[in-house]
């Protein structure tokens, strides 16, 4: 493997590759990946993957909405297909957060979103097999959808091997070397890159990892499972994306005449995690989907898998330069929105990293001390995970 590099990218997830590719777009092409496993191994590759805006808060609503644009060019701006199919995306929630819901809207259209609260009259030609009673708001974003993890990693990863980039799999990244409050390389199993600049983008592996050069960071994991749905085609042949935050859980149609739900955050340990799904969830879930899609009485159970969350206290990325060592700079803690996130955060890290601070997007409400100074990013609703 190289011996030097401008940077190092430790984490072959989307969020990396994303990161790798855009070093190389900005002009630093003598960079390096380091991946234990293979590319989206990790989160990415047992993400819902759904593609959506609505947040609560400017920073992420803005990076979900100029990442979206990327989904939808990816092939013209990166090369390769991300899979992006639109659906529109409904955001459902109970009477209580009715007002929480109009806020969010109105932040996101100022911010120049394609997004709405609808009433109970509009959705019946907008989604007429939802089922929403009379005290729920609605709101709809017909741009939104979902790609494919998958497509979106190894594309990123191509273009950034065509520009110079070293992509390593099957390495594990041992440890950051910081010499004199500066990064000086990155050691690992099969040797020592010598580099002023790391980037960790490890997914579940943050915690531990950042224990490694003396740092304790507020991060745990959480299994999240996807549970597969058939639905009865001729009642239902295709519907919106739905994040049901009255009853806290999330689907998305699937091009194979599929339903993904998603739900559950349980704290899991990273390595040893129960990687498919609970009978349990599987039917409290199905419940939950009958209740919002009646003709779902008629589908069944196909199946499903879980993976991991890496969350921080109020479910928001840290996307920062990691203060009193210069070079060292993380992508963590991205708490179930990364991929959604992932093209921006490539562009706004890049950016960080050449010019000291992000131009596209102002991350700093996301900076790696929030928690310690008391100004954490925070949902206008009670489920943080779907905004």
């Amino acid at each position: 493997m190289n011996k030097t590099a401008d940077a190092v990218i430790v984490g072959g997830g989307v969020i990396g590759c994303s990161i790798l590719y855009n070093l190389g777009l900005s002009g630093m092409k003598d960079t390096v990946m380091v991946e234990q496993n293979v590319l989206g191994s990790g989160s990415t590759g047992r993400s819902q993957a759904i593609c959506r805006m609505h947040y609560s808060n400017p920073v992420t609503a803005q990076l979900a909405w100029k990442s979206l644009k990327i989904f939808k060019d990816f092939e013209g701006l990166v090369g390769g297909t991300s899979g992006f199919v639109k659906t529109g995306y409904m955001v459902v929630v109970a009477s209580d957060d009715r007002q929480a819901l109009r806020d969010n809207i109105s932040m996101q259209r100022q911010l120049g979103i394609n997004t709405d609260v609808v009433s109970h009259e509009d959705l019946k030609d907008i989604a007429p097999m939802i089922d929403v009673d009379g005290s729920e708001g609605i709101a709809y974003e017909p741009e939104s959808g979902y790609a494919d993890p998958y497509s979106v990693t190894t594309g990123y990863a191509s273009s950034a091997r065509e520009m110079g980039a070293q992509i390593y799999m099957q390495i594990t990244a041992n440890r950051i070397e910081i010499t004199s409050g500066r990064v000086t390389g990155v050691v690992t199993d099969h040797g020592r890159v010598s580099t002023p600049n790391a980037v960790i983008a490890t997914g579940p592996w943050s915690k531990a990892f950042f224990a490694s050069i003396g740092l304790d960071i507020p991060l745990k994991t959480v299994r999240h499972q996807v549970i597969s749905i058939r639905r009865p085609e001729d009642l239902v042949p295709s519907h919106p994306t739905v994040g049901d935050i009255a009853q806290r859980f999330s689907f998305r149609p699937d091009s194979t005449n599929l339903t993904l739900l998603g739900a559950g955050e349980e704290e899991a340990d990273t390595d040893s995690y129960n990687q498919g799904v609970d009978m349990q969830a599987v039917e409290d879930s199905f419940v939950k989907l009958v209740r919002r899609m009646p003709a779902m009485s008629q589908g069944f159970f196909r199946g499903g898998w879980s993976g991991l969350f890496t969350v921080t206290p109020d479910w928001h990325p840290i996307l920062d330069k990691v203060e009193g060592v210069q070079g060292l700079y993380c992508a963590v803690g991205f708490s179930g929105h990364g991929f959604k996130l992932s093209p921006m955060v490539g562009v706004t890290m890049t950016e960080l990293i050449l010019q000291g601070e992000a131009k596209s997007i102002d991350i700093t409400p996301l900076r790696f001390n929030r928690f310690k100074e008391g100004k954490p990013v925070l949902s206008r609703y009670g489920y943080s995970v779907l905004a």
